[in-house]
C-alpha cells in the first residue's frame, strides 16, 4: 500500500474528467433509470473523480450537478420536490463520495487485501453519502411533517438498495475497465493509477 496519491497523466486526467462530466450530463436526470435511460451515475462519478482526478475537478463536478438539477426543474419539467433548503446536504454527500475515491486511490494493488480495502471504501462512501443526503432531506428539507426515527429508518429500506446498487454496479464496471486498461497496457504506460 502506498501513502502517495497516484496521479493520472495530464492528458489522461483531462480525458477522464470530461468523460465523467459527459456521463453525468447523460444520466443525472433519471435517478433509478427506466427502459430508455440509464440510472443516475453521479454518485459513482464523484467516487471515480476522487480516485482519478486532481482536487481541481471537484468544484466543476459539483457545479455541473447543481446546474443539471436546476435545468431539469426549471426548464425540463422535472419535479422540484427534492430541491429544498436541505439540498446542500447533497453536495456534502458528493464530497463524501469524492473523499472515498481519494482514499481508495491510495489502496492501489491487485492483491486480495487491496481489492477488499478498495471495495470497503466504495461501499462505506456510498452508504455515508446515502445517510448524509437522506438525513438532510428528511430532517431539514421541510417535506416530512411528522418525523420519527422509525419512519426515517424506513426510508433506508425503501430507497437505500436502489441508490447503493446502482452506484456500486457503476463502480464495478469502472473497476473492470480499469483492470482491463492496465492489463492491455502491460501494467505500464496507460497513464492510470496503478500503472508503472
Amino acid at each position: 500500500m502506498s501513502n502517495r496519491q497516484p496521479r493520472c497523466q495530464p492528458r489522461t486526467q483531462a480525458l477522464l474528467g470530461f468523460s465523467l462530466m459527459a456521463f453525468m450530463l447523460a444520466t443525472r436526470f433519471h435517478h433509478f433509470g427506466d427502459a430508455l435511460h440509464l440510472p443516475d451515475a453521479s454518485w459513482a462519478l464523484f467516487f471515480l473523480a476522487g480516485f482519478y482526478l486532481s482536487p481541481a475537478w471537484l468544484l466543476g463536478l459539483m457545479l455541473e450537478a447543481v446546474a443539471i438539477d436546476v435545468a431539469a426543474v426549471g426548464w425540463m419539467g422535472v419535479s422540484g420536490y427534492c430541491l429544498t433548503p436541505a439540498y446542500a446536504g447533497l453536495q456534502l454527500a458528493h464530497l463524501a463520495l469524492w473523499t472515498g475515491g481519494r482514499l481508495s486511490s491510495r489502496q492501489i494493488g491487485a492483491d486480495a487485501a487491496a481489492v477488499a480495502r478498495m471495495a470497503g471504501l466504495a461501499l462505506g462512501a456510498t452508504v455515508l453519502a446515502f445517510v448524509i443526503s437522506n438525513a438532510s432531506f428528511y430532517w431539514f428539507g421541510g417535506r416530512v411533517a411528522d418525523t420519527s426515527l422509525a419512519q426515517f429508518a424506513r426510508t433506508f429500506v425503501d430507497y437505500g438498495p436502489r441508490f447503493l446498487s446502482s452506484t456500486l454496479i457503476y463502480l464495478l464496471v469502472a473497476a473492470l475497465a480499469h483492470g482491463l486498461a492496465v492489463n492491455l497496457a502491460g501494467g505500464r504506460g496507460a497513464g492510470l493509477p496503478g500503472t508503472r
